[in-house]
Parts: C-alpha cells; structure tokens; sequence
C-alpha cells in the first residue's frame, strides 16, 4: 500500500490530526529540563572531589593511617585536592604525605602540634607563601622536607625558623636574592637536586642570572653584598647626622652660656658702679 502526503493546508471541515513530535526533539527537552548533576563533588574512580576552602577536613575521615616500624604514624593525603591541610593530625605522626593536593600557602603554627614529624612531603601542590613560623615545633624533629614542583619564589629565613633539614626545591619559580641565600645555609639540600634549584629572577638581572642554578650563582656572587653595602652606607649616614646633631647641640649650648656670661659681666659692673 502506497503513502501520499498532503501538503495542503487541511480546510476547516476536514478533522484535525495530532503529529506527533520526533524522538530525538523529546530526548532534548528532557536534557534541557532535568537537572545536571554537581559535576563539582561527584565522585568517580577516576575523580576527587574539589572540596570548599572555607571547609576544614578532618584527617580522620580522607587520610590513609599505618604504623611505622619505630611505633609513629605514616599519615596519607596524598591526591585528594585539599586546599588547606587537614584538622586534627594524630601528636604521634612522623611521616605526613600532603602532595598532590591544592594547597596554596602554609599559616603559621600549621605543624606545631606535630612534634614527633620526620618526613613532610609537601610536593605538586601551589604553594605560592610561607608564613613566618608554618614550621614552627618542627625544629627539633623534621629530617626531610620535601617542597618540590610548587610556585614558591621566595624563601624566607622567618618561615623556616631555624629548620634544619635534608630539603628539596626543585621545579619553583625561584627569586634569587639575599634572603634566598641565607635560607640555602639553613637548609641540607640532595647534591643531585641542586641543578633543579633554578633562579627565575635574580636580584643580579644585568649579570646573566636569570635562568642559572643558584648553586653556581652563589660561587660566583654574594647576593647578600648588596644589602651589605646599603646597610653600610645607612650606618655612614645615620652616624654623620648623629655627629651633626651634638655638634649643633653643643654650638648651641655654648652660645647659650656665652649669652648667660656676658649678661653675668654686665651685671657685675653695674653693680660696682652703684658701690663708686
């Protein structure tokens, strides 16, 4: 049996058909209308979840715990996004696994609690800061420090706190100056680490700095020698005013006392003219 279509517009006498809409126009308007699922916190096998910064996650729940041969904890957190590092790490950890996750800079105190740490991977994350004293109660105990592709450009003597430790700093975007040099002094690094320690910037942009390990900028130069001399000469300066200042101090009180002795004179004589 052979279909015909009528494209004619159908007259009013003729009854009115229903047309149905095409399957894929239905799956459409089902997309369109259901709701999306948060593609943010869904969990997969092959997702972490993005948790929200203004949340503190419990270790407890995320961290991977297992004891270690000398009776501590080995703590990992490792790959699980965080932006901040977890609450409420056991006293009696020694090995603390934070790398790739999101964290961009450490506070203060972030390990104080942590007395007994010996080893604090901190690599593939974003940090960009280290507060004075992030490693504050670590001084004593932490052996390795590893802060390793990071975003870190400066490094100051105040955030480390006295730490000294077997360190890794390779793959930043280091900034060579002199608060980077005293930190290296600080610091124990793996000779086989030291050509990854590359200075991005450099107090020293007019010498070829840039783009050289600081292991061999610092044989040829003293990063600090600029401060130094800048010290120097503010010492220089502030003694010359200092020196200015008695000297115009003491001018000042002998023309005082001369003024005193003068009037004292005029005093005298007139005294011994009214006794004549």
């Amino acid at each position: 049996m052979s279909h015909t279509v009528n494209l004619q517009m159908p007259s009013s006498s003729s009854s009115s058909s229903v047309v149905e809409p095409p399957h894929w126009m239905i799956l459409l308007l089902l997309l369109l209308i259901l709701p999306w699922p948060n593609l943010g916190m869904a969990t997969t096998p092959f997702t972490t979840p993005l948790w929200p910064r203004t949340v503190r996650v419990s270790a407890d729940d995320i961290c991977q715990r297992s004891e270690t041969p000398d009776g501590g904890l080995a703590v990992r957190c490792s790959g699980l996004r965080l932006p901040q590092v977890p609450v409420g790490l056991s006293n009696l950890t020694t090995r603390l696994f934070l790398d790739k996750n999101l964290l961009g800079s450490l506070p203060a105190d972030t390990f104080c609690d942590l007395l007994l740490l010996q080893e604090l991977d901190l690599s593939h994350n974003q940090l960009s800061s280290l507060e004075a004293g992030c490693f504050r109660g670590l001084t004593s105990s932490l052996c390795f420090l590893d802060l390793s592709s990071n975003k870190l450009s400066a490094l100051d003597p105040a955030a480390l706190g006295g730490l000294r430790a077997h360190a890794n700093l390779t793959h930043n975007p280091w900034h060579c100056d002199c608060r980077m040099q005293l930190s290296i002094s600080q610091l124990d690094l793996d000779p086989s680490s030291l050509p990854g320690v590359v200075c991005q910037t450099s107090d020293l942009p007019t010498l070829g700095a840039a783009g050289r390990p600081l292991v061999l900028l610092l044989e040829d130069w003293d990063l600090c020698l600029a401060v130094r001399r800048n010290t120097d000469v503010a010492m220089l300066v502030i003694m010359f005013l200092w020196i200015a200042m008695v000297i115009s101090f003491l001018a000042y009180y002998i023309r005082k006392n001369e003024e005193h002795v003068r009037r004292h004179l005029a005093y005298l004589k007139l005294m011994q003219l009214r006794q004549v």
